[in-house]
């Protein structure tokens, strides 16, 4: 004879609808990781990095990563981008760190990066940076220059987080 217990099967493992919200965004949150993970690890194997050394899969977790290449046009983005700045990976991809800067962006500070990038030296600065909708923001920016395998500059990464001290 076989009994059904469904209804209390159904009773043990119910789980609150607010917690599918949370898991649902925990896990959207989880696979555009992944997803960035990917697309650096690419581009770290395509241009010869050593990935370990720039301690990406660490640092991605809570900063913005960004890459450019030697004429600063943006090749990656990671999604924390669209959070930090409100523009999505596509409307920043090939335009210039440029684009987050204004009236308010310090120009000294400005100069000292363009030096740094001619120097081939790695910087940091906290920049008043703007966000799509046209609010300013304080960016803390950790960049360097990345070298292939033959000791060469192939492109500049930064991290990138929100300064809410500052």
């Amino acid at each position: 004879m076989k009994v059904d217990n469904s209804e209390e099967f159904t009773r043990q493992n119910s789980v609150p609808i607010m917690a599918w919200d949370f898991h649902y965004e925990y896990v959207k949150e989880l696979k555009a990781l992944s997803d960035d993970l990917k697309k650096v690890s690419q581009i770290a194997n395509q241009y010869t990095w050593d990935e370990k050394q720039l301690n990406i899969n660490e640092r991605i977790k809570n900063e913005v990563v960004v890459v450019t290449d030697l004429d600063l046009r943006i090749i990656f983005a990671s999604s924390g981008i669209k959070k930090m700045t409100g523009y999505k990976e596509e409307e920043i991809l090939g335009k210039t760190p440029k684009m987050f800067q204004g009236p308010a962006t310090s120009e000294k500070d400005l100069d000292e990066i363009r030096e740094a990038l001619k120097l081939r030296v790695p910087f940091e600065k906290t920049l008043e940076n703007y966000r799509k909708n046209g609010k300013t923001y304080k960016c803390r920016i950790d960049a360097s220059p990345v070298f292939n395998l033959k000791g060469e500059v192939s492109h500049f990464i930064a991290f990138e987080k929100q300064d809410l001290s500052a």
